[in-house]
């Protein structure tokens, strides 16, 4: 149920891919030259066929692909933590880049935030409020566990005062757009997924998905963005088609939705319940259920991400990374073993044939889809040797961060300081090379949080 955009609001294709065909037949002044570049596979053949204008040729397109695959297998062991303060604010649940310089993140305490990585300036956003909050009180003990960006970049979807509500900012101003707090869920939003520029989908622990249209006059200006007072408005929204998930009949009363995931390939909605079940819609003008299966590893099954590439869907539990390959039946990958002591998967994604895994004890982990092996780490064997591998697992572990030492802390954990932070909300910016992290500690009664940029 795609939607057609404006041209206006299309993003431009990166500037490495403007050469254009014809620069094969461009005169006799350095045909050698061009000729040499092309049939060399280095580095700095590909770099000074850049400078020389010659990325467009198809020799150094390939070679282009190549490097984005060695690098996103090299880059994980390259990385290096600095973290940032976030100074009282507990635990956050889930983050989003914005551009080369700042990330958008939603913590336990209701907070919207967005981060500057460089100086670490934090930016409150105020939340939207429903238009009768007395009949829908806000529950601080939930928080914004779902932060999702539309394709185009110019819409972020969340949550609003009320955990139950699903709030939609403009990009990159992030003034408020519509709030859909009508006749929507009854329970917190824990998850939410873009199937276009203007339509979301929203899974709640009511046990329903909600899709949501945004009216394009909203956002375009034909509707006033201030009242007399200066104070911005916005629209209140109802849902368009409303879901609900089928009852398991092993444990009908925990079929909560905890994790989404979309493929724009082939228009279908998977989502993750808390009793064991990955369910797969056919995403078009409603929902149509497909299939429900039960999962291989039904604890804490509360992180889902989806490959487009390898049309692979990967499912977080307490010890195990599920990969569904459905169109060769329901799983023909074996499942990985965290082996993170039972703390549990908390967050994933894909880039090409890499995942990445956040996990409760504070660390991160890389597995490589086509080998079914996680990356290892490299150790120098001599002064002059190449980085050879060690086979030791690579793991990135995360600083210690800021834990609130209040009467609970020792009263009911006898004071220990060193609670590792688990990895809620990991994020990459790619093009700059960089990873955001976050989270904090993993007990529910703890105050704490933690940030860093791995570059």
């Amino acid at each position: 149920m795609a939607t057609q955009l404006t041209g206006s609001r299309k993003r431009k294709a990166p500037a490495i891919e403007g050469a254009d065909a014809s620069s094969q037949s461009e005169g006799p002044l350095q045909p050698k030259r061009q000729k040499w570049l092309v049939t060399r596979s280095s580095l700095v053949y590909y770099l000074k066929g850049r400078e020389w204008g010659a990325r467009g040729r198809e020799g150094l397109q390939g070679f282009e692909g190549e490097l984005g695959g060695y690098a996103v297998q090299k880059l994980p062991g390259l990385l290096r933590e600095r973290e940032l303060s976030l100074g009282t604010l507990n635990k956050v649940f889930a983050s989003q880049w914005l551009n080369a310089r700042h990330v958008v993140c939603g913590t336990k305490c209701n907070t919207l935030f967005v981060l500057d990585v460089l100086s670490g300036q934090i930016t409150r956003i105020p939340l939207m409020q429903d238009r009768e909050p007395d009949l829908a009180p806000a529950q601080p003990t939930c928080g914004i566990h779902a932060i999702e960006l539309n394709p185009s970049k110019t819409l972020l979807a969340t949550g609003g005062e009320n955990p139950n509500s699903l709030a939609v900012y403009q990009l990159p101003t992030l003034d408020p757009v519509c709030l859909g707090d009508r006749n929507g869920h009854s329970n917190w939003i824990f998850a939410i997924a873009w199937m276009s520029d203007i339509v979301a989908v929203s899974g709640s622990r009511d046990g329903t998905l909600a899709l949501w249209r945004m009216d394009p006059d909203i956002f375009n200006g034909s509707i006033a963005w201030h009242n007399d007072t200066g104070l911005p408005v916005y629209a209140h929204i109802h849902p368009m088609h409303v879901e609900t998930l089928p009852r398991s009949s092993t444990n009908s009363s925990n079929r909560k939705v905890r994790a989404l995931a979309f493929s724009d390939k082939n228009q279908e909605l998977g989502a993750v319940s808390l009793d064991g079940y990955f369910h797969l819609w056919k995403a078009e003008s409603t929902l149509s259920r497909l299939l429900s299966i039960r999962l291989p590893y039904c604890r804490e099954n509360v992180c889902l991400t989806y490959c487009d590439e390898l049309s692979l869907y990967a499912v977080g539990s307490q010890s195990h990374v599920s990969f569904l390959d459905l169109r060769h039946g329901q799983q023909n990958i074996r499942p990985l073993c965290s082996r993170e002591g039972g703390t549990g998967v908390r967050s994933l994604s894909f880039y090409q044939h890499i995942i990445t895994v956040g996990t409760g004890q504070g660390s991160l982990l890389f597995y490589d889809i086509r080998a079914q092996k996680f990356l290892e780490e490299r150790a120098s064997a001599g002064q002059d040797s190449f980085l050879a591998p060690t086979g030791r697992k690579l793991k990135l572990t995360c600083g210690r961060g800021w834990l609130n030492h209040d009467d609970l802390w020792v009263n009911y954990f006898g004071g220990v300081d060193d609670f590792p932070n688990a990895v809620y909300t990991h994020c990459y910016n790619w093009p700059e090379m960089k990873l955001f992290v976050a989270g904090g500690p993993l007990p529910s009664g703890l105050h704490g949080n933690y940030a860093g940029l791995w570059s």
